[in-house]
């Protein structure tokens, strides 16, 4: 009979004990579970994805592509540059800059909106646009990298990009990255050598070498051509159509 009471103490308690470890908070989660922590802690980090040397057929270039961020898990504030200087000439090349809020709308998917400046300062004559942008940046099926963006100009141009890129581990410390990028006008734009439909597409392929996560060197080539009626417009003012250059360079980021 003892031993039978002691058996039902026990199992009563055991009951109370598994009462007590699923009780809930209103919201669902568990009652010993501790506060949760908000989404306070701001962060940044800037990434020069590109800062080379491009030895090409004609004039060799200094070329970068630089990105960073301030913010949150949702909310952050963004900048891009890319562009390019001439050595033959170091006051001639092209930029842009964009200045940009980025939301966080799905698992590795941001929308971003904000404004994109052009610079070109020769040679010719120096020409500058100004654009507002809205674009995505994500992580696409198999780890691709995506920034599909629509640009709209202070005189009512549209235009379109996309930029993909891969990050092909041939081991822990060495990467392939794959490259593609291509822009398509749905309106002229002579005087910035733009037509309407496709303009040109980019492929390029760097081997880049992580001494550490953050310093990597990198080899590699880029090969761009101009299309459709953007291919005529730069025969008919003596340019080039396409271009392939090999390139070295550093990628670093902190």
């Amino acid at each position: 009979m003892v031993s039978l009471r002691v058996t039902i103490s026990l199992f009563a308690a055991m009951l109370l004990v598994a009462a007590g470890a699923g009780a809930q908070t209103p919201d669902g989660a568990p009652a010993d579970w501790p506060e949760p922590v908000p989404d306070l802690d701001f962060y940044g980090m800037l990434l020069v994805d590109q800062f080379e040397y491009r030895a090409t057929n004609e004039e060799d270039l200094i070329a970068w592509e630089v990105a960073g961020w301030y913010g949150g898990d949702v909310n952050r504030l963004f900048f891009k540059s890319e562009g390019g200087r001439r050595t033959s000439s170091p006051t001639a090349g092209d930029a842009e800059l964009q200045l940009l809020y980025s939301r966080l709308i799905l698992p590795f998917w941001e929308v971003q909106l904000g404004v994109r400046q052009d610079f070109n300062d020769g040679p010719g004559p120096d020409r500058q646009r100004t654009f507002a942008v809205i674009g995505l940046e994500g992580l696409a099926p198999q780890r691709f990298v995506a920034e599909p963006a629509l640009f709209i100009s202070d005189e009512g141009d549209v235009s379109f990009r996309f930029e993909g890129t891969y990050d092909l581990f041939v081991t822990q410390r060495l990467v392939a990255q794959p490259r593609f990028e291509f822009d398509l006008a749905f309106s002229d734009a002579a005087d910035f050598g733009v037509q309407s439909g496709f303009n040109d597409v980019v492929f390029g392929l760097r081997l880049r070498y992580e001494i550490r996560r953050e310093l990597a060197p990198y080899v590699g080539f880029n090969w761009s051509r101009k299309l459709g009626d953007t291919a005529d417009q730069a025969r008919d003012e003596g340019e080039q159509v396409d271009d392939l250059s090999f390139v070295a360079g550093v990628r670093f980021w902190f």
